[in-house]
């Protein structure tokens, strides 16, 4: 029997090295494929754990919808409106539902909402969510971005803190006693509008969208944002917010004046928020 003779050593060493390098891709492939699969699977589980049982949890949200406008004109005569629409948001957080008293657990020491979007089938003028002052609920504030995109709040948990608090600038109470206070504004929705001589009277409120033509579905939007919560455990939370809000809802409508809207069927798993694990 004649023996094999290999003309070309270097090809045949080339060739072998690759089908080396092939295999040894493949099982680092595999190994890898399998340990994070089981790396999900224990944050999966680690995750499923620590969420078996709400911590913090939305109870109920308000929206209060209207609209008003700014008077441009040198003479406050009506003859050039900036006409806006407006939400107030008011979110209440339940921190008792899972454990009743107050402890470090369910106490907050730091929250930022971030992650701010809006969606809506007008392009016409600007919209921004801020914090506003709770005692400015159902009034028209000129509103801005918040800086950085994001709102940080003050945290009160003291009585002597509460008193001395400026709560023109975001805040929220330690117990979760008071509602996450926001407002949302569409800004020059119709620029340059005027009052004609047959208007008798004008009322600055949801009336001004219909006056000036405005449809309601275009303005109608979905709002999204995270709110962050740090306890005084250094426990991290989030929850995910959306807000669709049909301002042509069927029980009512903004032409008529304003909009209320309530959520205080908050009973699914939805509004928790969630732990994150480190």
């Amino acid at each position: 029997m004649k023996k094999l003779k290999v003309k070309h050593d270097k090809l045949l060493l080339a060739f072998l090295i690759i089908v080396l390098i092939l295999a040894v891709l493949c099982y680092a492939y595999l190994f890898y494929a399998s340990y994070a699969r089981d790396e999900f699977f224990k944050t999966s589980l680690q995750i499923a754990n620590q969420n078996q049982n709400s911590v913090f949890r939305i109870s109920r949200i308000l929206l209060y919808n209207s609209a008003d406008a700014i008077d441009n004109s040198s003479n406050q005569s009506l003859q050039d409106l900036s006409i806006c629409q407006y939400s107030d948001i008011a979110i209440t957080i339940d921190n008792t539902s899972y454990i009743s008293d107050l402890t470090t657990t369910n106490t907050v020491k730091e929250m930022y909402i971030d992650n701010i979007q809006v969606t809506m089938n007008s392009t016409d003028g600007s919209s921004y969510l801020n914090y506003k002052n709770l005692n400015d609920f159902g009034k028209f504030s000129v509103l801005s971005a918040p800086e950085n995109g994001r709102i940080d709040f003050n945290i009160i948990n003291t009585n002597e803190q509460n008193e001395s608090a400026d709560y023109s600038a975001p805040t929220f109470y330690t117990d979760c006693s008071n509602p996450i206070s926001l407002g949302f504004v569409h800004r020059d929705i119709v620029q340059n509008f005027s009052v004609n001589d047959q208007v008798n009277s004008l009322v600055f409120n949801g009336q001004l969208l219909k006056q000036a033509s405005v449809n309601l579905d275009d303005i109608s939007y979905v709002l999204t944002f995270d709110i962050h919560i740090k306890n005084y455990d250094d426990d991290n939370f989030i929850y995910h917010a959306t807000l669709d809000t049909d301002l042509n809802s069927s029980d009512g409508t903004l032409y008529n004046g304003y909009l209320y809207q309530l959520k205080n069927d908050t009973s699914g798993s939805e509004y928790d928020f969630f732990k994150e694990v480190d």
